[in-house]
């Protein structure tokens, strides 16, 4: 059979993805672009920023917000008739925002005892066989982001475990186009079932996430919506084989929140046949194509963004409906990089997600000039080098702390109202999280780096005020920061007698599925300032945290409790002792 060729038609998207468990509904698209959505951003506040202020400044330009499950990504629609460029172009410049960018449609990455096996050359030419006598991938979960998958086809069926439709907020994962089923099958066909095809990890397990059309078209929001789904329901892999992913920052974002649960993000480079200036990213691993003779194949992207290469030519995999077929594109090359990861992950469970990145890095096939360079990244994958890597490192002993420091404001500044905080922070392996904490209550919590904060001052006394950093590696290393010491000036207003209650949200976790260390955010206001308000934070009915002011932040790792159903409640009381509650239900999964 020949290559499934690469679509020339570009189409219009009519519907998009709705509401799962913790996910909030997204409307029907206003008139879209070719390759965007008129009236939606993605937008990510700085932490901290207390819940009322970021949409009261989104209210300016008509915009309402909706979070993005347990992450701290937004979805924004504009409401009709208002530019959604002119308000982008805005906002992703307001200093109280980390990054406003237009939400885009994006197309998929392909150019369109196993009896076929004899015909699976790039199993061969990445020496899965041998790797395949030390690991297969039991244990692990794929998270396959894409049109669905076909379920029920003979050589998948063994594979499968729950997904969710963000296309129509459903259950039913179903494959609309037959990219997906083709893409999870070069990932995790089942292996040595006299059946079909085999592939890199035969004995993992595949988690469809549709976030496509029938046409295999999809958008920024719902790829960044499927990550963190993903995350939060135990794949430690996702796949995402579709051009232009690593170029938002949202994607960006949502890869790093399942960075922060243990996870690796596989992306597709592209099959433009050009470089399209995206930066180098340590949020995902974005992989070129190459042909039988470890060569770019000539409609792979390339730049510095690429991280690894992988065969993508002539790749034969599974078809929707029972059958198989050969695809070509990068939308191949990199299930079958994400299924050398889980080959890893299931060899050596105990190594953290940086190492089995670093490790599958290491042990590529170095093509073309030395060291990384544009065509292959590091290499073209060598799935037998990287087992054997995973299998002969040494168990994580990461026992060097981060380096932070504040940046701004400066030591001794005068400051008012809401004030940004900027926070560099490195580490030899990677950085965890950060923590702001002003007189040793924690006021925001970030886990993306550029770290940068927002301080609502009226939370606290006027005068002297300290600001610290925490910065925590995976490991648990952490290093505290200079003290920096700020005089907090604002406005006094005379005190009458006060019978309101404070007003108090609980921002994040929302109702749904958690896992890892959660950010628990609080945000609070009150009629007479929040300088008054103190919090309590309890986790069924035990407290873990309190606080003062009009943020307050809690890392809860859920590791330490039972998994299944609990419940988080806040209660927040202000000087005259009036009081507000707020609670949410989650469930923790393992």
């Amino acid at each position: 059979m020949t290559s499934v060729p690469h679509p020339g038609l570009r189409h219009t998207l009519t519907a998009v993805a709705l509401a799962a468990a913790a996910f909030t509904t997204l409307p029907a698209l206003a008139a879209a672009g070719e390759d965007g959505a008129a009236r939606r951003l993605l937008v990510m506040p700085r932490a901290g920023l207390p819940d009322a202020d970021f949409r009261a400044l989104l209210a300016v330009h008509g915009g309402q917000a909706r979070k993005m499950g347990q992450s701290s990504l937004y979805v924004v629609d504009l409401a009709a008739g208002v530019s959604g460029r002119s308000v982008q172009s805005r906002l992703a410049r307001h200093r109280l925002l980390k990054f406003a960018e237009l939400d885009r449609r994006i197309e998929p990455a392909y150019a369109a005892n196993d009896p076929y096996l004899g015909s699976e050359w790039h199993l061969t030419t990445i020496s899965a066989p041998a790797a395949w006598d030390l690991s297969q991938g039991a244990g692990v979960t794929i998270a396959i982001l894409d049109s669905g998958v076909d379920g029920t086809h003979p050589d998948l069926a063994a594979r499968m475990v729950a997904g969710w439709n963000f296309y129509d907020g459903s259950a039913d994962t179903s494959d609309a186009n037959g990219h997906g089923t083709a893409v999870a099958g070069a990932a995790a066909a089942t292996s040595d079932n006299a059946t079909g095809v085999a592939a890199v990890a035969g004995k993992a397990s595949l988690m469809p996430v549709r976030i496509a059309d029938a046409n295999a078209y999809a958008y920024w929001s719902t790829v960044a919506q499927g990550l963190t789904w993903a995350a939060d329901h135990g794949a430690r892999v996702a796949n995402v084989s579709y051009n232009g992913v690593a170029g938002s920052s949202s994607i960006a974002s949502a890869a790093n929140y399942m960075r922060s649960k243990g996870g690796l993000v596989v992306v597709a480079a592209g099959n433009d046949g050009t470089d399209p200036g995206y930066a180098a990213t340590t949020a995902m691993i974005p992989v070129a194509a190459t042909d039988g003779s470890d060569q770019r194949v000539g409609w792979s992207n390339y730049g510095a963004f690429v991280a690894l290469a992988a065969p993508g030519a002539n790749i034969w995999t599974t078809n929707r409906g029972g059958g198989y077929a050969a695809w070509s594109g990068t939308s191949f090359s990199s299930p079958i990089t994400a299924g050398v990861v889980a080959l890893m992950m299931a060899r050596r469970p105990d190594l953290p997600n940086t190492t089995i990145e670093s490790l599958l890095y290491a042990s590529a096939k170095d093509l073309g000039a030395a060291g990384r360079d544009s065509n292959f990244g590091w290499g073209r994958v060598d799935a037998a080098a990287a087992v054997n890597a995973a299998a002969n490192a040494a168990p994580a002993a990461d026992t060097t702390a981060p380096a932070v420091a504040i940046g701004a404001p400066a030591a001794g500044a005068s400051v008012s109202g809401t004030v940004t905080v900027d926070v560099a922070a490195s580490d030899a392996v990677g950085v965890a999280r950060v923590e702001l904490s002003v007189g040793g209550t924690t006021v925001g919590i970030d886990g993306v780096a550029p770290y940068a904060f927002a301080w609502d001052t009226t939370g606290v006394a006027n005068g002297s005020n300290t600001l610290q950093a925490v910065a925590y590696d995976a490991a648990g290393n952490r290093a505290v920061s200079s003290a920096v010491t700020v005089n907090v000036a604002n406005a006094v207003t005379t005190p009458v007698a006060d019978t309101t209650a404070p007003k108090v949200l609980l921002v994040n976790p929302v109702a749904g599925s958690v896992s890892g260390t959660v950010t628990v955010s609080v945000s609070a206001s009150d009629d007479r300032g929040a300088a008054g308000i103190k919090h309590k934070l309890y986790v069924d009915g035990s407290q873990v945290a309190s606080g003062s002011g009009a943020t307050l932040s809690y890392a809860w790792n859920t590791k330490r409790v039972r998994a299944g159903s609990h419940t988080l409640k806040v209660v927040s009381t202000d000087a005259a002792a009036n009081s507000a509650s707020a609670s949410v239900v989650v469930t923790v999964v393992r």
